[in-house]
C-alpha cells in the first residue's frame, strides 16, 4: 500500500510493506500464502524448504489416505450387501458415490492406480471389521466373512456390480 503522504500514480504498483517472517508453527495459513508468494516471485532465500517438502509429501499421503477411506466404505457396503439378508438403498447410493470419487481421485493422481492392490489390503481389513460390527455379528459369525477380499479390484470399481 502507498503511504498516506505519497500519491500513487496511475499504472504504478503500490509499494508493499516488507513482511515479517511468518512462522509455520504459529500461523500455518499466513505461512502458506507467504511461501506461495515467495515461490511465484522466485525468492529462493525466502522459502522454508523443509516445511514445504513436508507439506507436499502430506498432500500425497492425503490422496492415498482418501483412496483407502473410500475403498473401505465401498467394501464394507459390498460385504453387507453380500452377507446381510436385509439391505439398504443407502448402501447402493454410498457405493455409487464412493466409486465416482475414487475414479476422480485416480484421474487426478493416476500414480495411485498402481498402489491400489496394497491399499486394498488395509482397506479390506478395516471394512471387514466395520461390516461385522454394523451387521451385529458375534465373534463366531464374523468367520462367515472371508479373511481375504472376495472382490477383485475390477468388481470393486465396477459401477454396475452390486452383490445379490
Amino acid at each position: 500500500m502507498a503511504s498516506p503522504n505519497r500519491a500513487v500514480k496511475i499504472g504504478e504498483k503500490p509499494r508493499r510493506k516488507t513482511a515479517l517472517p511468518v512462522s509455520y508453527e504459529h500461523d500455518f495459513s499466513a505461512w502458506a500464502f507467504a511461501q506461495a508468494r515467495a515461490l511465484r516471485e522466485r525468492q529462493a532465500d525466502a522459502l522454508d524448504w523443509e516445511n514445504i517438502a513436508a507439506e507436499i509429501e502430506s498432500l500425497g499421503r492425503s490422496d492415498r489416505d482418501s483412496l483407502r477411506s473410500r475403498l473401505t466404505v465401498i467394501l464394507s457396503h459390498l460385504l453387507k450387501l453380500r452377507y446381510q439378508p436385509k439391505n439398504s438403498i443407502s448402501w447402493l447410493v454410498s457405493i455409487t458415490t464412493q466409486r465416482a470419487d475414487v475414479e476422480d481421485l485416480l484421474m487426478k493422481s493416476p500414480s495411485l492406480r498402481r498402489r491400489l492392490p496394497e491399499i486394498l489390503i488395509g482397506a479390506y481389513r478395516t471394512a471387514r471389521k466395520v461390516a461385522s460390527l454394523e451387521m451385529g455379528l458375534g465373534k463366531r459369525e464374523r468367520d462367515l466373512i472371508p479373511d481375504e477380499c472376495p472382490f477383485t479390484l475390477e468388481e470393486i470399481l465396477d459401477d454396475e456390480l452390486f452383490p445379490e
